[in-house]
């Protein structure tokens, strides 16, 4: 079954090489029952670890079944050692936070045979541990953690036993029943061999390999092997079942046992999980309302933007410098109301045209009187500036033709004169001592650095021009075209105009346009800078919440070291390894994630109906968000994954 040929292993110590093994070679036929003693430092443990594939041989060959396994690669031996070899070590190396079902069942995990739980159970049945198989290794004693070990070597039904002084730390009493178990399995047609320097212990087996100093001193037959019989009920039946192949089912299920135990030992760790936790979830709540507030404040901005007009033009008397004075606008070119039409009808672009006329008035309604701005406006001007009444109606072209007075007025008049809650509508208010029918109110804007955008009152261009300010001319026109790509051309257009119908020079310029177009596109610069900003200012957070993630897992492969070591030598690949680590990982930064989310949208909500800042949820920000710290916690969780699954199976067993 069995064939080693001149292998040779040996450590470095320092300065000094240890030779542990020296050219050894070593025949095992199957079905034997073989005791390897020696005293401390002879080697068998090293022998042990190579004839169970935890260790490799740097010279020298050993076979199975015929085959040589010294070349194999990582995951074929892993392979092997889940389904050919059952190892019972000497500190049991069981796993403290998992029951003894688990502990026998883990092996299973790494084979595909997750389905036949029940082998487990039936297992600790027969090693007289039926009514034991849900208590934690610290609620056993020596002799039935050991139980709990000799069950899990078997759970896979191997065709050979290697155990390390399996009588170690028991009893007397538990040693005998222990040998007489694996007498039992011996008879059963097992490959029993075992490690130990008591001659006592040896003197069960069939044949006794002494080793001393790396080399085989004596192999022997023994005739008369000491014999303890075991109850029937402690007799452990061999299962035949063939291993499950690697369907999809089967790997489905493998991920979800493997999804299982990373949970677990999440839940164990409940206080650094949390905290590992933490970061992610502060990154991904600092994203969302980070992102949030930008949008908030770029929405905000664009309503402003959208008050001041959309794709607008506003067309102005130019000032004039005259023997070195600078005239005051419209003091040498003065805009005609007719100019509103001609910038309407003959320029192909403009969607419509409205005139303004400004001046300071004086309000007085009862005994109430206010000092405030009215501006003359046609009947274009309320789409353009987004000034469509909250109550009552805007000023139409018919009101224009009658020079009728009528006032829509804002909120800041609205208060001072009629408080919160008379409604102004169909009252008469005084306009500079001449009655005005108040006919609507425009929505609140609140103040700008403009001052208070809500203190003013429209009332129509021809009344303004010829019966409250006495002017037959008007201060300018606003013109909004129909695409901002056309806004250039609309420009060049609407100043030849103006030329032509207001100086016999061409060249001339007498109107001053301004672009509202570029202040929207600054603005909007602007915001997507800040945007930019907050939005890196919290993703920094995330990647710090990802460092945090690595080094918990770095900490934890230190502490699980053992345990790493104790998977790999039940079968687990360095692909099983790594997958357990990355759920961890995975699991950590969702938990983070989900935590984060909310915690960022009631932010979001709190700082808008708390603080009354401008807040906008984005959906967007929420799946980015989410998604990167997935991404976070699998990138940072990769280089602590990796390590573990590199961890050689014996290395990690020895440490402490």
């Amino acid at each position: 079954m069995l064939r080693l040929n001149n292998i040779c292993k040996s450590y470095q110590m320092g300065e000094y090489t240890v030779h542990a093994l020296r050219n050894v070679s070593l025949t095992v036929e199957r079905g034997e029952f073989i005791a390897i003693i020696g005293t401390s430092g002879s080697g068998k443990s090293t022998l042990m670890h190579t004839i169970g594939l935890l260790d490799r041989p740097e010279s020298g060959t050993y076979e199975i079944d015929g085959k040589d396994v010294t070349g194999l690669s990582d995951t074929q031996t892993a392979r092997l050692r889940n389904r050919t070899i059952g190892f019972i070590f000497q500190q049991f190396n069981l796993l403290k936070r998992a029951s003894a079902l688990e502990n026998v069942n883990l092996p299973l995990l790494y084979s595909g045979n997750t389905s036949a739980g029940h082998r487990g159970q039936k297992m600790l049945e027969r090693v007289g541990l039926g009514d034991r198989m849900h208590h934690c290794p610290n609620e056993l004693s020596g002799g039935q953690q050991q139980r709990v070990a000799i069950a899990r070597a078997l759970v896979n039904n191997p065709s050979i036993i290697l155990a390390d002084e399996p009588t170690g730390n028991l009893d007397s009493k538990s040693s005998k029943d222990i040998m007489g178990l694996f007498r039992t399995l011996h008879k059963q047609g097992l490959t029993v061999v075992l490690v130990t320097h008591d001659i006592e212990v040896a003197e069960h087996a069939d044949r006794i390999i002494t080793i001393r100093d790396g080399e085989i001193h004596e192999d022997r037959r023994n005739e008369t092997p000491v014999v303890h019989e075991v109850s029937e009920e402690a007799a452990l039946g061999l299962f035949q079942e063939n291993a499950e192949k690697r369907s999809w089912l089967a790997v489905l299920r493998e991920g979800t046992a493997l999804t299982r135990q990373s949970l677990r030992a999440l839940w164990n760790n409940k206080a650094r999980t949390f905290l590992s936790a933490l970061g992610i979830l502060i990154g991904v709540a600092a994203v969302i309302a980070m992102v949030s507030l930008a949008l908030g404040a770029k929405a905000s901005m664009q309503e402003q933007l959208a008050r001041l007009g959309s794709n607008l033009l506003s067309i102005r008397p130019s000032s004039r410098s005259t023997q070195g004075v600078r005239l005051q606008a419209g003091e040498i070119s003065r805009m005609q109301l007719d100019d509103t039409a001609a910038v309407a009808s003959q320029v192909p672009s403009v969607k419509r045209a409205a005139a303004t006329l400004r001046g300071n008035v004086q309000l007085q309604y009862g005994s109430k009187n206010w000092a405030t701005a009215a501006t003359g406006v046609s009947s274009d001007y309320a789409p353009m500036r987004s000034e469509v009444p909250m109550i009552g109606r805007y000023i139409t072209d018919e009101d224009i033709t009658r020079r009728a007075q009528v006032a829509v007025i804002g909120m800041t008049p609205l208060r001072n004169l009629f408080g919160e809650n008379e409604n102004p509508v169909g009252k008469t208010i005084r306009v500079n001592r001449k009655s005005y029918e108040v006919i609507g109110v425009i929505p609140e804007r609140g103040a700008s650095a403009f001052g208070d955008q809500d203190d003013t009152i429209r009332i129509p261009i021809t009344t303004a021009m010829y019966r409250l300010f006495g002017r037959r001319y008007i201060d300018g026109i606003d013109a909004e075209i129909d695409t901002v790509e056309n806004i250039p051309q609309a420009q060049d257009d609407i100043q030849k105009l103006m030329s032509k119908r207001h100086s016999r020079d061409p060249a001339k310029q007498p109107f001053e346009i301004r672009n509202m177009a570029d202040i929207q596109a600054a603005l909007g610069s602007t915001t997507k800078i800040m945007s930019v900003l907050l939005a890196s200012i919290a993703g920094i957070s995330l990647i710090v919440g990802g460092i945090g993630i690595m080094n918990i897992m770095l900490v934890s492969v230190t502490e699980r070291t053992r345990e790493i070591g104790l998977r790999k030598a039940i079968g687990a690949r360095r692909q099983d390894i790594m997958a357990q680590f990355l759920i961890e990982a995975l699991a950590i930064s969702l938990l983070g994630g989900l935590a984060g989310l909310g915690l960022g949208v009631g932010l979001s909500l709190g700082m808008a109906n708390g603080a009354g800042w401008p807040m906008e949820i984005s959906n967007l920000s929420i799946v980015v968000a989410f998604g990167f710290s997935v991404f976070i916690g699998i990138f940072f969780g990769l280089w602590p994954a990796m390590k573990a699954s590199k961890l050689d199976p014996i290395e990690a067993l020895r440490y402490e």
